[in-house]
C-alpha cells in the first residue's frame, strides 16, 4: 500500500491542525493504521493507532486528550486531528500501515508515507 500524508504546516501554540493520509494500491480496510512522529535528533515515536474497523484506538500519553485519530475506509484515508498544539509537538509526522491487528511499535509497520512537517511556535 502507498501512503501520502498532507495537512502539515506552521502554527502557533494552542492552534489545531488535521493531518490526512491517503492510501492506494491495496485494500485499505485490511490495514491497521498508525501515526508516528520524529523530531530533530530524536527517535521516531508512536503517536496514535487505529484498528482496521476503527474499534480499537490507542494514543501516546503525550497526546492523549489533545489528538484524535480516525479513519474513513470508503475514502481510504486516515486522519489525525491535533488540538491544543504545543511546541514539543514539532516534528515530521508519518503515517504507517500494517496488515492485521493494530500495533504501536514502528518496527511492526511495513508501509510508510514520506512524512509531513508540523512546526508549532510559542
Amino acid at each position: 500500500v502507498q501512503l501520502v500524508e498532507s495537512g502539515g504546516g506552521s502554527v502557533q501554540a494552542g492552534d489545531s491542525l488535521r493531518l490526512s493520509c491517503a492510501a492506494s494500491g491495496r485494500t485499505f480496510s485490511s490495514y491497521a493504521m498508525g501515526w508516528f512522529r520524529q523530531a530533530p535528533g530524536k527517535e521516531r515515536e508512536f503517536v496514535a493507532a487505529v484498528s482496521v474497523n476503527g474499534g480499537i484506538i490507542r494514543y501516546a500519553d503525550s497526546v492523549k486528550g489533545r489528538f484524535t485519530i480516525s479513519r474513513d475506509n470508503a475514502k481510504s484515508t486516515v486522519y489525525l486531528l491535533m488540538n491544543s498544539l504545543k511546541p514539543e509537538d514539532t516534528a515530521i509526522y508519518y503515517c504507517a500501515a500494517r496488515e492485521g491487528t493494530s500495533a504501536t511499535m514502528a518496527r511492526d509497520f511495513r508501509s510508510w508515507g514520506q512524512g509531513t512537517q508540523v512546526t508549532v511556535s510559542s
